[in-house]
């Protein structure tokens, strides 16, 4: 798959500028982890990705079939099949992602999906003709690490010295399946971010978040139905914590995101996606009292560094 340079954006001004939007993005998308905590209490991981996507395409449905009717019908030909692929990678992303914490350790987990922002810069020249400056390339870098360090807070110790769990288990078992799977979701998730920077060039928000979710959402309806899940019959306060995914993370965050795209590089948006890990630690201390250990701490201080590099190398690019 190539995504032809024909496809790329042309250099329109945003009225709010990006980096704000990018922040409120990320907060958005923070409370993605704690709104899943609660659902997972009484429902399975592949349902609340479901469920997550499918409210979140109800609920555009109503601007986007009112207002936005014709351009819906006029994605065609090529354009059509991009946002086709952005959709089944979006939820080919969620369901590899959520299924790997049944096999490995979150940890693990957490560390390999958190590559797609470096999947992102290394296929982008290729697919999308769009490099990275050496400046942006280091801010990339020192993400990743704070992304590494953050993940691998889970499972590892600084108690009487820094101790983590063994690598052997890394490439055994379960836990290998379930590392190919959080590998996989990495890559889904970076392809999902690259059509995206080429397909928002022409379309409006609405109709790419509507189109996008809404095949994503069948993608994952057809895996629950596959995988002989129930949609019904689970607890009210379930419903209330799948809406709450629906509403906040997916349609203030990722469309957020989506948004962003249109006026900046694809590796410069995904950087800014690793700051949900920071921002899920600060409202885990502040919601749930959970206080950061010296570990996230010291993560959270290189992504948010990496993120100010990558920022400050895009405005210079920009000028």
């Amino acid at each position: 798959m190539v995504i032809d340079k024909q496809e790329k954006i042309d250099s329109l001004k945003p009225g709010v500028p990006p980096i704000f939007v990018l922040a409120f993005g990320i907060l958005a998308i923070s409370t993605a982890s704690l709104f899943i905590r609660y659902a997972q209490q009484t429902a399975p991981s592949l349902v609340i990705a479901a469920y997550r996507l499918a409210i979140a395409t109800l609920v555009l449905s109503v601007p986007a079939l009112l207002r936005r009717r014709e351009e819906i019908r006029s994605i065609q030909g090529k354009r059509l099949g991009l946002v086709v692929l952005s959709g089944i990678f979006l939820g080919f992303h969620f369901a590899t992602w959520i299924t790997s914490l049944e096999y490995t350790s979150v940890a693990s987990s957490v560390v390999l999906v958190t590559t797609a922002p470096l999947w992102v810069a290394l296929l982008s020249p290729l697919f999308l003709h769009e490099r990275l400056s050496k400046f942006a390339l280091v801010g990339l870098l020192v993400a990743l690490a704070g992304g590494v360090i953050v993940g691998l807070s889970q499972g590892c110790s600084l108690e009487n010295g820094l101790s983590c769990p063994s690598l052997g288990g890394f490439f055994q078992g379960r836990a290998f399946l379930g590392n190919l799977l959080a590998l996989a979701g990495a890559l889904f998730a970076a392809f999902y971010v690259m059509i995206g920077r080429s397909v928002r060039a022409n379309l409006s928000l609405t109709t790419y978040t509507f189109t996008v979710y809404g095949i994503a959402a069948l993608t994952l309806l057809i895996m629950v139905g596959v995988s002989g899940k129930s949609m019904l019959g689970y607890p009210p306060v379930s419903y209330v914590w799948f809406a709450a995914l629906a509403l906040v993370p997916q349609l203030l965050g990722h469309s957020s995101f989506n948004w962003a795209l249109r006026y900046l590089k694809a590796a410069y948006v995904s950087v800014a996606q690793l700051g949900e890990p920071v921002g899920s630690v600060i409202l885990a201390y502040l919601i749930m009292g959970e206080s950061p250990n010296a570990l996230e701490l010291s993560g959270g201080i290189l992504i948010l560094t990496g993120i100010f590099f990558a920022t400050r190398a895009e405005k210079k690019e920009t000028k």
